[in-house]
């Protein structure tokens, strides 16, 4: 499988504790099948922290996804499921990891989720209406990686400026 990672700088080796620790998924890699999602991506990188966006294409060895990795695939629309689980990771008052998954598989929470989120959390929706509400979106999809071990199913084939 062909996935893509947007930057703004080539990336010989993947250092897992350089990841940001209140994302979707929580600290890791994050990687998309959708190549024009990581373009934007890496637009967005290079216009905020300056470099050159740069596109980062890998492959994952198909044998991951049924070895011995703790693997999570949510679906690919909103769920209750996913939305609880990207707002306790994105919880800034959390300092404990929220899972021990190898490799997480689902929705991108972009801004119209974190207004649903945000309505979840002031108590305008349960997370019931708040995922109803979010299933005619379409949502880009990811992949996060959280081990070594995990990342050792992930070869990078090529890297292009954008």
């Amino acid at each position: 499988m062909i996935l893509y990672h947007g930057t703004n700088a080539d990336i010989e080796s993947i250092d897992l504790t350089k990841g940001l620790r209140y994302k979707d998924f929580g600290k890791g890699f994050y990687l998309t099948p959708n190549r024009e999602t990581a373009c934007r991506m890496a637009l967005k990188r290079a216009r905020l922290f300056g470099g050159t966006a740069t596109l980062i294409t890998y492959e994952l060895n198909d044998s991951a996804l049924q070895s011995d990795l703790k693997v999570k695939v949510f679906p690919e629309k909103a769920s209750v499921e996913w939305l609880l689980f990207v707002d306790a990771n994105r919880d800034r008052k959390s300092q404990q990891p929220v899972h021990d998954y190898d490799i997480v598989i689902g929705p991108i929470a972009d801004d119209g989720v974190v207004l649903q989120l945000t309505n979840y959390r002031e108590g305008i929706y349960s997370p019931e209406e708040a995922a109803r509400l979010l299933q005619d979106r379409y949502l880009d999809q990811q992949y996060y990686f959280g081990t070594e071990k995990a990342l050792n199913y992930l070869h990078k084939i090529n890297v292009e400026t954008i």
